[in-house]
């Protein structure tokens, strides 16, 4: 009896000192709000890792960086996925990400890697180009603007609408083109000169491209906007119709669209820092970069990804794009935009 009550007793004690199975852990990914991902693709990752992921959208670039940066002593994520070469510079500065030197950074090219600190690591790519409406234009016979000094012609007299560079990001990337492209101060004559050739500016691209826009809607009184070089394929692959052709296409003149790359990072303080690491290598991996194009409509950055065929018919990448190194677009942002705004809306 004594032996099966010690046998018992021993039993009990294994048990008691196994490890138990643990949950998943909770993976906190703070976003823009443009950010989207597969369900699938979330769930491969989930699986593989025995996590559960969260995101958490907290509005535009400018605005999610900002929430970042008042939240780094106490961070509400693991992750921030989306600061892009327009603010690199700021973040890194307010210091919020850990470095980490994924394993898939090899496999991107250099012109991507912005950050040789490895804190922000280039994740995808995407150019804000000016959109045009080819009906409107193929119906009055006017030949499509290959400058951006075409666009002060009387011919396009209020025919392009824009976005306020202190409230957009596109807005911000076609203003940086066009210091650029003239140079400082001199990008200031040019915005006068869109100014008196009827420029409409708005504060967002949701207005910018679905109200003003004809070549969206069909009903907008502009037929140029600043936008996407993806936009022409999205709407394609959106359109409640199926159609033969995109309404709409690019711009795509030396300088005249500004290449934004975004990038993914570590926050600080993060206690997750494993699983961190592995959603970083996740989202520079062939299966996350494979879904970004028929969701966010940017380019991935690694290399022999498979687009959708829609994207790859219709989206246009500028030859030459407009670039500014993050840092003298970080010395300067703040007064290029309150030059502009004095220039153009005062």
């Amino acid at each position: 009896m004594k032996r099966i009550l010690y046998i018992s007793l021993f039993v009990f004690l294994l048990s008691a000192c196994a490890p138990k199975p643990s949950g998943p852990q909770t993976l906190t990914v703070m976003t823009h709000d443009s950010f989207a991902v597969s369900e699938n693709v979330v769930q491969a990752f989930e699986q593989a890792n025995n996590a559960k992921v969260t995101f958490i959208k907290s509005g535009d670039t400018g605005a999610a960086l900002n929430k970042a940066i008042l939240t780094k002593d106490a961070p509400l994520a693991d992750v921030f996925y989306g600061v892009d070469n327009t603010f690199l510079s700021r973040a890194l500065d307010a210091d919020i990400y850990e470095p980490y030197d994924s394993p898939a950074l090899k496999n991107i090219p250099a012109e991507f890697q912005l950050d040789p600190s490895r804190r922000a690591l280039p994740v995808d790519y995407g150019d804000v180009c000016i959109n045009y409406d080819k009906a409107y234009f193929a119906s009055r016979n006017l030949p499509i603007p290959q400058s951006l000094e075409d666009l002060t012609k009387p011919e396009y007299k209020g025919l392009l609408v824009v976005e306020n560079p202190a409230t957009s990001s596109p807005g911000l990337a076609f203003l940086l083109a066009t210091v650029k492209h003239f140079g400082d101060p001199n990008y200031l004559g040019y915005w006068k000169d869109l100014r008196a050739n009827g420029l409409v500016v708005v504060d967002g691209w949701e207005t910018a491209y679905y109200t003003n826009f004809s070549g969206s809607s069909g009903k907008g009184p502009q037929p140029m906007v600043v936008s996407y070089g993806t936009s022409p394929a999205a709407e394609v692959m959106f359109a409640q119709t199926p159609l033969s052709d995109s309404p709409t296409a690019s711009i795509i003149g030396p300088d005249t669209c500004f290449r934004q790359i975004e990038f993914v990072g570590i926050l600080k303080g993060t206690q997750r820092r494993a699983l961190a690491e592995k959603f970083v290598d996740f989202a520079l991996g062939a299966q996350f970069q494979a879904d970004m194009p028929a969701q966010m409509f940017v380019y991935p950055v690694a290399p022999n990804i498979t687009l959708p065929d829609a994207f790859v018919k219709y989206s246009q990448t500028a030859p030459q794009p407009a670039a500014i190194s993050p840092a003298d677009i970080a010395a300067n942002r703040d007064a290029w935009i309150q030059n502009w705004t004095d220039a153009v809306l005062r």
